[in-house]
């Protein structure tokens, strides 16, 4: 994915450093709009949802 994914260096970080770097990231960009106000102004509680990871195996199924 990193091959074929360009990245920011903030978005490099949360994938190389993890979960740490991953919640600075998304700290910051609480404040960047995609188009309208951002969470903050609307009032929203913050409130950050965690993908848990789930081991994948692959080869055949037994």
């Amino acid at each position: 994915m990193l091959a074929s994914t360009p990245l920011t260096e903030d978005e490099r970080a949360a994938v190389d450093d993890g979960q740490t770097a991953l919640h600075a990231l998304l700290a910051r960009l609480t404040d960047t709009p995609p188009a309208g106000p951002t969470p903050r102004q609307l009032g929203l509680p913050a409130a950050v949802t965690v993908l848990p990871i789930v081991e994948v195996r692959q080869g055949k199924h037994s």
